[in-house]
């Protein structure tokens, strides 16, 4: 883009006061909107993120123990999420590097025959500024998911919520509908592009396991104490105008077995009230769109 548009130019400041409320079937007062994240960490680079420092800080590759880590959500984690969400008869959102169809068939398999709603997260993980063909990495991504799941993704997440200038227009052009990395707001809003309109849908990265617990280093506990305190406050609110909350993890952190517990407690707690939601990124996009009509 010769002139590329920032961030206020696509969506000019709006108070969530000065909206029309909007409105949920029935009684309900809030969405709860759970996203599980899945990522190739190529052995072959820098990992995305550490748990155990390298020896005097001097990284070497290959990172054998810290791409261990993360391979144990893969191989050992994410049961804990699949026995989970089957027990609680929730479908989540799977935020999905699209290379995960081909490196950890089995686990993609598993979400794909359980209804979870794919979301394009790139094709393996690494920050969108580092990649050179960034719109022919996108179309890569939602044919690999397209293929694999029988139906086109409409949503996308960056790695690390990241996104160049362009990445709206490329993501537009690919046939997105919505996008998590625009985390300003507690209901859907839209952002202008040159490919035409997105809808933003409130992803966290509060109630999220890598910023609570990888960087603030907060114990297990504080992510049911954290979750359990953002739903009453948004579902006291969702009682004159109805809120999103989304929960976001990854099998590697939150799939370990002295977390999972804990996840497993802020369930519990969302579940014993009346007038929840948990529905998926493309749910709450449908809902939205037919009340704002932002896509035909």
């Amino acid at each position: 883009m010769s002139q590329p548009m920032i961030p206020r130019d696509r969506a000019p400041f709006s108070a969530i006061v000065d909206r029309p409320p909007l409105e949920l079937p029935g009684d309900a007062r809030i969405i709860v909107w759970s996203i599980v994240n899945l990522e190739v960490w190529d052995i072959s680079r820098a990992m995305a993120r550490q748990v155990l420092p390298a020896p005097t800080g001097q990284l070497m590759l290959p990172d054998v123990p810290n791409w261990s880590w993360h391979e144990y959500g893969m191989r050992v984690g994410v049961w804990r999420f699949f026995d989970l969400f089957e027990r609680l008869d929730v479908r989540p959102t799977l935020s999905v590097n699209a290379r995960v169809c081909l490196d950890y068939e089995r686990v993609a398999a598993q979400a794909r025959d359980a209804g979870w709603e794919p979301m394009g997260h790139a094709y393996e993980q690494m920050p969108i500024h580092k990649i050179e063909d960034q719109k022919g990495m996108i179309q890569k991504s939602m044919d690999t998911l397209e293929t694999f799941w029988g139906k086109r993704p409409i949503g996308w997440l960056g790695p690390g919520l990241t996104e160049t200038f362009e990445t709206p227009e490329l993501l537009a052009e690919a046939g997105v509908k919505y996008i998590g990395d625009w985390v300003y707001d507690d209901e859907p809003t839209v952002i202008s592009t040159a490919k035409g309109p997105l809808v933003t849908l409130p992803y966290s990265i509060e109630l999220n396991d890598i910023p609570m617990m990888l960087v603030q280093h907060h114990e297990a506990e504080h992510f049911y104490r954290r979750c359990a305190d953002a739903f009453d406050r948004l579902y006291a609110e969702g009682a004159s105008r109805p809120r999103i909350m989304a929960i976001a993890i990854h099998p590697y952190i939150s799939g370990q077995p002295f977390r999972i517990d804990y996840l497993e407690r802020v369930y519990a707690h969302i579940n014993r009230h009346p007038g929840v939601l948990h529905w998926n990124g493309a749910e709450i996009y449908d809902w939205y769109n037919a009340a704002a009509k932002v896509h035909p």
